[in-house]
């Protein structure tokens, strides 16, 4: 099974949508608060990323919710 991280904050629409499809499929993933945890933060800016959603699933980095990229990535 991938493992599947889910940088977010608490006002991200994008977000929200992209945790209801992972559980809508049975997905396991980590979820990242950057709105609430100051280490998560600092991971995705060292990632290189400033803005939320970012989704891992194993070594692929997604920049949004696209739900067609993320269901490749998953095997879905």
């Amino acid at each position: 099974m991938a493992k599947v991280v889910v940088y977010s904050s608490d006002s991200c629409t994008y977000c929200k949508q992209a945790k209801e499809f992972l559980k809508a499929n049975n997905i396991e993933y980590v979820e990242k608060n950057v709105s609430t945890d100051l280490e998560a933060r600092k991971e995705l800016m060292a990632k290189g990323h400033m803005g939320v959603p970012v989704i891992c699933v194993d070594d692929v980095e997604m920049v949004g919710f696209n739900k067609a990229e993320l269901s490749k990535a998953l095997g879905l």
